[in-house]
C-alpha cells in the first residue's frame, strides 16, 4: 500500500449504488483499494468480491480484517416492509459490520441510510404541494427537511434505518470509529426521473410520479457523495448528509453536504422534463 492509500471494503458491492461507487473510484487505483462484500459477484464487471452474507459475523469479521474503511451499502429495501428480509439484513446485518469494524479497528464506517426516515414531513403542507408539482410559490421559497429534524420513517425498512443511524452514533461516540450517514434518495437504474418510455419513472419506491424531479440522485452524484465522505478529513467523527442532485424542486435539503464535504452535484432532474 502506498501512504495514504485507502484500503476499503464495500458492502452490497454488486448493487446500484455500489456499481457506480466502485465505477467512480477504481479510475484512482493509486488512491482507492477496493474489495467488495457481497451475496453474488459478476465477474465481467472486473470486481474483486468477497461472497458472503452481512448477517454472518464470522464473514463479515474475516471481511473488515486490515480495512481502513468501509462503505456499508450491503441492506434489504424490504418490499412489503417483509419483517424478516428487513431484521436479517438491516438490522442484524448492521450492527455485524459496526462490530466487525470496531474489532478490527477500521476507522471510518460510511452508512448508506435512506431520505425515507423523514419521508412523513413529505405528506403536510407545503412539501406535499411542491413533491405534487402543485406549489403556488417559487423555488426554494419553503423550507427543506435538513438533517436536524426529527426522524418520522415510512415504514419498517425506513426504520431499520433509523436503527443504523443511530447505531453509527454510538459506535462514533464510545468507541471512536467515524461514522458517516449518507441519506440516499430516489437513485434508480434507469439514472433518470423518468423511465424508458419517456414518462415519469413509477418503479421508484422513494420516489414514484412527480416525485421524482424533487428526490432524484443521479448514480453519480450519488457516488461522488459516497467518494467526498471516504476523503473526509478524519477529524469528522459523525454526520448526516442527504444525497440530491441539483433539482429546482428539491425537499430535501443538500446543501450541508455542499458546505461540510465540498460536494457539487453534475445532474439535475429537470433536465429531463419533456
Amino acid at each position: 500500500m502506498t501512504p495514504n492509500k485507502q484500503n476499503i471494503l464495500i458492502t452490497g458491492a454488486s448493487g446500484l449504488i455500489g456499481t457506480a461507487v466502485w465505477k467512480n473510484m477504481s479510475d484512482s487505483p493509486d488512491r482507492y483499494a477496493l474489495t467488495g462484500f457481497d451475496l453474488a459477484s459478476d465477474p465481467s464487471k472486473g470486481k474483486s468480491v468477497i461472497i458472503g452474507n452481512i448477517n454472518d459475523f464470522a464473514a463479515v469479521r474475516r471481511a473488515v480484517e486490515g480495512r481502513d474503511q468501509v462503505v456499508h451499502l450491503g441492506a434489504n429495501a424490504g418490499a412489503g416492509d417483509l419483517w424478516d428480509r428487513i431484521r436479517e439484513s438491516n438490522l442484524i446485518g448492521t450492527y455485524n459490520v459496526f462490530e466487525a469494524a470496531r474489532d478490527a479497528g477500521v476507522k471510518r464506517v460510511i452508512f448508506a441510510s435512506t431520505g425515507q426516515v423523514t419521508w412523513n414531513y413529505e405528506q403536510e403542507p407545503p412539501l406535499a404541494a411542491v413533491i405534487a408539482g402543485r406549489h403556488p410559490g417559487q423555488p426554494g421559497g419553503y423550507r427543506k427537511i435538513d438533517h436536524t429534524w426529527p426522524v418520522r420513517p415510512s415504514g419498517l425498512y425506513a426504520a431499520s434505518k433509523v436503527w443504523g443511524e443511530s447505531l453509527g452514533r454510538y459506535y462514533s461516540d464510545v468507541h471512536g470509529i467515524s461514522v458517516l450517514v449518507i441519506r440516499f434518495s430516489a437513485v434508480n437504474r434507469p439514472d433518470t426521473p423518468l423511465n424508458p418510455t419517456g414518462n415519469i419513472n413509477p418503479g421508484d419506491v422513494d420516489a414514484p410520479g412527480e416525485r421524482s424531479f424533487s428526490l432524484w440522485t443521479s448514480q453519480r452524484d450519488a457516488a461522488q457523495l459516497v467518494r467526498l465522505c471516504v476523503d473526509a478529513p478524519e477529524s469528522l467523527k459523525f454526520d448526516i448528509f442527504y444525497s440530491g442532485s441539483d433539482n429546482r424542486w428539491g425537499v430535501r435539503d443538500i446543501s450541508h453536504a455542499e458546505h461540510v464535504l465540498g460536494y457539487r452535484p453534475q445532474d439535475r432532474a429537470e433536465d429531463h422534463r419533456r
